[in-house]
């Protein structure tokens, strides 16, 4: 398991402490960023104006049908009250023509409803896809110091669960945020043209319901915000346990893996109550208020109705609890949506905070090349240190002429991988220069210096998909003559052709093949590449020993006449090393073949006969 990983999964008190200091400060800074955060949203959407404008026309015009609903009826049912206390019986095809003109206005109304919700949803997916294409691109533009800070279940949180919020809400509140306004404003005109006493008894619930909204607000972002954080958290910590199962289980350390989840799913649950106490609370409070006002209407309008001795104010009554009801309803949607607009922007701002971290320099501009690489690979007084504080690599120089098999060894941390890392640039030397065949890679796209090298990993990476594809991966207009005879150099052509569907097995979770078959696969993928220059970090170690001398001589005629280097941990598979470095905390000690260095007794010797006496590998 990923140390660094590990030890965020067994927080001290202390660091517990740290983290939740670094988290109200963070809450607050995001807090902060809503108007900038909302700016950003509202650009995204604003790229489909026309499918925003078209289903925010048609949400209007809903709304309004549906405001002026009950103004209709009331028109109807003060027909018939006046023709009846007039002693004049309804002309029937009057009471007709007025239910035809609200059932066609409540048909009309609920079809934009329909048209509004298929637009509101494509533009939301459109953004949401937008937004999921730009982490994908921004993951590929980011260095790997970003990964080594930031947990994969966090990133893939942002992914999933903050884009989701932030797609849902756009769909099921646009139409809710303009249907709302419209009634909010329809309701009070029209009541104010039927009776202006009422209407100021309703419109009292504006002001209570929004310090309503105003209070629950301002103590709730915090909560969302940590909720969301929280969230990353718990995917992280379960993407990288899920991955280290089999260790946690040879370790028995389920019981320990339990209560660092508990710590951090007891934290979510927390926020997540606290969140949640908060949203749930307001719509009651809401309702209540509402309830309340359409209590008093109805007795003020009673009162009203005998005063003036008008039995056709019913019909206003009757009208003004209708619209009481219509007008309480966009509040409440109102506070709702406040509601769901915090947690939306905690997720929003989690995207677009990854979405503006800095990425690797630009090098479109670098444009060198190596017209025929022949492999001389040169350090020149390379320094690097992976915080500016913490330097790992010490004046380091170092050549390899072409066609070179050269070995690194060392102590854990002295610096093998570093190497690697530098010289495929991965990471940015921070003084000094590497050049490939007098050419310094600082001036070469990182693409092209990748392309230059084949590679072969300690850790078996193979994608779902067939043995075929995933042997072409680095090499996609590969032959199925050059994959063939590749396979059969790594010494895996015979185990695929002993599966029913050969080269076109699909590789996954169903189709489960050894460590040592995965290794042996991506062998063979670097055979296929074909790369002038070779790096093997250790490609043999998932194999047994009958298998290790096979890929042995593999990979004597796969180095041949190529400058490969070999991070070694069993030092018997570099014997044939036609130099050996032998660093120790960044430095090179010694320099060497097997026997030269042997016969200096000093560093790599030690390391030789203590591997073999107690079985240790580098």
């Amino acid at each position: 398991m990923n140390t660094t990983k590990s030890a965020k999964s067994s927080l001290s008190k202390k660091e517990l402490k740290q983290q939740k200091r670094q988290l109200q400060i963070s809450s607050g800074r995001r807090a902060k960023n809503f108007k900038l955060t909302m700016k950003l949203l509202l650009s995204r959407l604003w790229v489909h104006k026309t499918i925003i404008l078209i289903s925010l026309l048609f949400a209007l015009l809903s709304a309004i049908l549906v405001v002026v609903g009950p103004y209709v009826l009331n028109g109807m049912m003060t027909y018939i009250l006046e023709s009846v206390s007039s002693s004049m019986a309804p002309e029937t095809s009057q009471v007709l023509r007025y239910g035809f003109i609200i059932l066609a206005m409540y048909l009309l109304a609920s079809a934009l409803q329909y048209v509004q919700g298929v637009l509101t949803s494509r533009a939301s997916i459109k953004v949401s896809k937008k937004l999921r294409s730009e982490i994908s691109q921004k993951i590929n533009r980011l260095p790997l110091s970003y990964f080594d800070k930031h947990s994969y279940g966090d990133v893939l949180s942002r992914v999933t669960n903050d884009v989701d919020t932030v797609g849902n809400t756009l769909d099921s509140t646009l139409s809710s945020i303009v249907s709302s306004i419209v009634k909010i404003i329809g309701i009070p005109v029209i009541m104010f043209v039927i009776n202006w006493q009422l209407t100021l008894i309703s419109l009292a619930q504006i002001p209570l319901s929004l310090i309503v909204v105003f209070v629950v607000v301002k103590r709730n972002q915090k909560h969302f915000v940590r909720q969301q954080k929280l969230l990353g958290d718990i995917n992280g910590f379960v993407e990288e346990h899920y991955t280290a199962h089999s260790v946690i289980k040879a370790f028995n350390g389920e019981e320990k893996a339990q209560e660092a989840f508990d710590k951090i799913n007891q934290k979510l649950r927390v926020s997540s109550k606290k969140a949640q106490f908060y949203s749930n609370l307001m719509y009651p409070i809401m309702n209540f208020i509402g309830n309340s006002i359409y209590v008093v209407i109805c007795l003020v309008g009673a009162w009203i109705a005998i005063q003036t001795n008008n039995p056709a104010f019913l019909a206003t009554i009757a009208t003004f609890m209708t619209y009481s009801k219509q007008f309480n309803q966009p509040i409440s949607d109102i506070g709702s949506i406040s509601a769901t607009l915090q947690s939306t922007m905690a997720a929003a701002e989690r995207v677009f905070e990854f979405l503006q971290e800095p990425e690797q320099e630009q090098d479109d501009d670098k444009t060198a090349t190596i017209s025929n690489v022949e492999g001389k690979v040169e350090f020149r007084n390379v320094n690097f240190g992976y915080t500016s504080d913490k330097q790992i690599i010490y004046d380091f120089n170092f050549t390899a002429n072409p066609g070179e098999k050269i070995a690194i060894v060392g102590q854990t941390g002295a610096g093998k991988t570093t190497m690697v890392n530098l010289l495929m640039r991965f990471y940015d030397i921070t003084s000094g220069d590497i050049l490939i065949d007098g050419v310094s890679i600082k001036d070469m796209k990182r693409s092209y210096v990748r392309s230059l090298f084949g590679m072969v990993l300690q850790d078996t990476w193979l994608f779902e998909g067939t043995i075929r594809e995933n042997l072409k991966f680095g090499k996609p207009n590969a032959t199925d003559d050059e994959i063939v005879q590749a396979c059969k150099m790594a010494n895996v052509d015979h185990f695929i052709h002993t599966e029913p569907k050969g080269y076109d097995m699909v590789l996954n979770e169903e189709n489960n093949i050894s460590a040592g078959q995965k290794q042996l696969l991506t062998i063979a993928r670097a055979m296929v590449q074909n790369a002038p220059m070779l790096i093997l970090d250790e490609a043999t170690s998932s194999v047994d020993t009958r298998t290790e001398i096979l890929i042995q001589n593999a990979m004597d005629r796969l180095t041949e006449g190529r400058t490969s280097f070999v991070i070694a941990h069993r030092l018997s598979t570099i014997k044939n090393a036609d130099k050996i470095i032998v660093m120790k905390d960044g430095n090179i000690v010694e320099t060497g073949s097997h026997n030269e260095l042997l016969e200096k007794d000093g560093v790599y010797k030690e390391l030789y006969t203590s591997q073999f006496e107690t079985g240790e590998n580098f």
